[in-house]
């Protein structure tokens, strides 16, 4: 029952992957995700590499600048306008308890924090905020966030460039098994960060995790 209208979605999306517009949308829900924007872009920009894996690689690039673009607003909103914008955003996003300790692992860790949340499923408008908040050094951020942005974004345009023709065919083949295996890998994965987070934290009294302000640049 369920395999009809999972289907008719994967081939109506796919058709919009392949839509000549498609690498402006990309562009756009990288950049305001990295800055405001719920969503995270991956699933399009796998979907634009599966459709067309031989222009996976341009994809990837242009999610990796959009998104290290819309980083900058984030940061100028944290560093401007966080009194104002800042606060009902992190807010609306339910991201008010973490963000006091998104702030001490970016004050503790700086760049290695940039790139483990711009890698992993921690909202990357988070840190993008954050650092602009604390008053990161803007190189340094621009770096990070480009690091991270790429490893994960040119990993999913190089892997499909190399093998889109016969991932495209397991999945047309085998969709329901592939979508069942795909959120029961993000679920498990997310358990397993979450809980090396947690061990970390009870062996450390004074992490971050126990962090509940914040307070700004100097």
């Amino acid at each position: 029952m369920l395999m009809k209208p999972l289907r008719g979605l994967y081939d109506w999306t796919m058709d919009k992957a392949a839509h000549p517009h498609a690498v402006w949308w990309l562009a756009f829900f990288c950049f305001v995700e990295s800055s405001f924007f719920p969503i995270p872009p991956h699933p399009l920009l796998g979907l634009m590499c599966l459709a067309e894996p031989k222009k996976a690689v341009k994809f990837a690039a242009v999610a990796t600048l959009s998104s290290v673009a819309g980083a900058l607003l984030g940061y100028a909103i944290g560093w401007g306008l966080y009194d104002t914008v800042g606060v009902w955003l992190i807010g609306t996003l339910g991201l008010t308890e973490s963000f006091p300790v998104a702030a001490c692992h970016l004050r503790k860790y700086d760049f290695e924090a940039i790139l483990i949340a711009g890698a992993t499923p921690v909202p990357f408008k988070l840190l993008t905020i954050t650092a602009g908040f604390v008053g990161m050094n803007l190189v340094t951020f621009v770096l990070s966030s480009l690091f991270a942005r790429a490893l994960i974004f040119m990993t999913v345009g190089i892997l499909f460039r190399a093998f889109g023709a016969p991932i495209k065919r397991v999945i047309d083949k085998y969709l329901g098994t592939v979508t069942t295996l795909f959120v029961v890998l993000v679920v498990g994965g997310v358990l397993v960060l979450t809980q090396l987070g947690g061990e970390g934290d009870a062996e450390d009294p004074e992490s971050c995790a126990a962090a509940t302000e914040v307070n700004p640049a100097a």
